[in-house]
């Protein structure tokens, strides 16, 4: 089976890497020339593990290939999927679809025999069939259909979720598009891992249902945090409580300063968008982004309350940026909100990521300074703020840390530690809901 990927960004290249996996020809075309030659020779633009390896795999067998010229690939290509960028447009916070249908007019361009087109980036419902639209008009002989099969990768773990989904949605029209999916996604039999085949409007709305609930449990647990903390309850205590009920669930019951990345963010306000154009209620999805705002304020006043009420001439060791652990990514991160309100109060503020500071080094303001090592920046720091909880920072030496340090504050905002440990090593400890 040919499979053509339009984008070779997190989810173009993931996806194709996988389905080469899975057995198929993949070739991930992509109109930025530097990306696709950095592909050709083994460089891989994002961070993901285990990513580097799985390309480099399918690249020597032969199965996986980049390019920049779609006329040599589509025409013979059995399956496209369209996986480019889809950005929260400034505004009016809608997704912008114009790569998207600069893509569908690309491949009208260049198609042969019977092919479908398969949306794989997060649009809005309606998009298939207007993608279906913009190839019936560029091209009115043109033998295809259309599908939509939206992804559910998390980033830091996009290719086990790929290799062992919870679920595959395929949004298709007929019988003749879904026998072709479910053909590319037979390996998953062996797992039986569930395909769910539905229509195009409902899979569309699906991947924003569940990224908007998920984002919800997590300001719900944030506002219990606040709560908490007023009352003097614990929230891992009853995070834990909530959790054990199977109608509800542990996940995304974790404290913490708000989330962000490249998913809820934008998914969030589009859905919103999306109800206000149907006119229908998007109550709970507005108070879920406003209660996220929020949260990554009060991290800010949480960590000059902790610092005596000012962080004016403070130096504040971060450790962490990016969004979550295992990933570089640094959009819509609360350390994008949180570390320029306290540089604005005249804070000086030093920190590290394992992945991300290239990256923050593009999005935080030209006074941040940065280390190699935690030591580093820890070393006549007056407080530390843990911001990301990746694993190295879940066994730091406490101690060794804490005789580098000028002042003795621990603000951990992921929760990751106790406070009697903390204590006992000599720090004034703050975190999130307890």
């Amino acid at each position: 089976m040919n499979v053509v990927m339009i984008g070779a960004g997190y989810v173009g290249l993931v996806s194709g890497a996988c389905f080469a996996e899975f057995g198929a020809n993949v070739t991930c075309l992509d109109i930025d020339e530097g990306k696709v030659k950095a592909l050709r020779n083994g460089v891989i633009p994002i961070y993901e593990p285990g990513l580097d390896d799985l390309v480099l795999r399918n690249v020597k067998s032969g199965r996986l290939q980049f390019s920049t010229q779609f006329h040599d690939w589509i025409g013979n290509a059995d399956l496209v999927f369209i996986a480019v960028g889809t950005p929260s447009r400034r505004g009016d916070g809608h997704a912008d679809l114009k790569y998207v249908y600069a893509a569908a007019i690309e491949i009208a361009t260049h198609l042969q025999g019977y092919t479908v087109i398969v949306d794989k980036s997060t649009v809005p419902v309606g998009t298939a069939r207007e993608v279906k639209n913009v190839i019936q008009q560029a091209n009115p002989n043109a033998d295809f259909d259309v599908a939509s099969n939206p992804e559910f990768l998390r980033e830091g773990s996009a290719i086990n979720d790929f290799m062992r989904p919870d679920r595959v949605v395929l949004g298709v029209e007929n019988e003749r598009a879904a026998n072709l999916l479910r053909e590319l996604y037979r390996p998953l039999n062996l797992i039986e891992a569930p395909i769910l085949v539905t229509d195009l409007e409902s899979a569309e709305i699906t991947k924003y249902a569940a990224n908007a609930f998920l984002a919800t449990k997590i300001s719900f647990i944030n506002e219990v945090a606040e709560l908490c903390e007023k009352t003097g309850a614990d929230v891992h205590a009853v995070a834990k409580g909530m959790g054990l009920d199977g109608r509800i669930g542990k996940k995304f019951l974790h404290a913490g300063p708000g989330y962000g990345g490249s998913c809820f963010p934008k998914d969030t306000l589009a859905m919103i968008r999306m109800s206000q154009e149907a006119g229908a209620s998007s109550r709970i999805v507005e108070a879920v982004v406003a209660v996220n705002a929020a949260q990554k304020l009060r991290m800010v006043t949480k960590i000059e309350k902790a610092l005596g009420g000012s962080v004016k001439n403070k130096t504040i060791a971060v450790l962490g940026l990016t969004f979550k652990p295992e990933t570089d990514d640094m959009r819509d991160a609360p350390s994008l909100t949180i570390l320029p309100a306290l540089l604005e109060q005249g804070a000086r503020i030093v920190a590290h990521d394992p992945e991300g500071m290239d990256e923050a080094r593009n999005e935080l303001p030209d006074t941040m300074e940065y280390g190699e090592t935690i030591e580093e920046v820890v070393e006549g720091a007056d407080a530390i703020v843990l911001m990301t909880e990746w694993n190295e920072y879940r066994g730091l030496d406490l101690k060794k840390l804490k005789s580098l340090m000028a002042g003795d504050v621990f603000v951990d905002l992921r929760n990751v530690y106790e406070g009697q440990q903390m204590e006992a090593c000599g720090f004034k400890y703050s975190c999130v809901g307890r």
